[in-house]
């Protein structure tokens, strides 16, 4: 039953994996085209937000790996692990660095006066998304390491 589960989780993070990849190298630069057309004013931002986007897809993918880890070690009976732990922390970690670099990529839009309300909302959305993934990580690997507390407790009393 969990060996399912876990499968199709697993399909489910290498599909959006693939779904990202394939935005990432076919619809973003043709859309970045697009609007530097009809936008000429943002025309010379085109590359430097393209650079930012795929920067950014780098703790992205490293996170989904740690989450094909974290099913991996679910699958093998070994979620109650510091290896777990690990994986969760590297995730929190991810979610932390893209946090950290739409943050600054706000700011220096902000101070270039090139902040427009579509790009405010795409950064908003994707840093609320992202804070989302860093706290939930974040409580899991606390549960995860009190988990792993008790049971090197019950473990010594056995």
């Amino acid at each position: 039953m969990i060996r399912s589960k876990t499968t199709f989780l697993k399909l489910a993070v290498v599909t959006l994996g693939i779904i990202a990849l394939l935005l990432c190298i076919y619809w973003l630069p043709g859309y970045a085209k697009n609007v530097a057309e009809t936008n000429p004013d943002y025309a010379y931002l085109r590359y430097p937000v393209l650079i930012f986007v795929y920067i950014t897809a780098v703790p992205f993918y490293m996170a989904l790996y740690q989450a094909l880890k974290l099913l991996h070690y679910i699958e093998s009976k070994n979620a109650f692990s510091e290896l777990a732990v690990e994986s969760l922390k590297h995730i929190r970690y991810c979610a932390i660095a893209i946090i950290a670099l739409y943050v600054i990529g706000v700011i220096f839009l902000w101070f270039q006066n090139d902040l427009n309300s579509s790009i405010t909302m795409t950064g908003a959305i994707v840093i609320f998304a992202t804070s989302a993934v860093a706290v939930f990580a974040a409580v899991l690997q606390e549960l995860l390491k009190n988990a792993l507390e008790i049971k090197s407790e019950n473990d010594l009393t056995i």
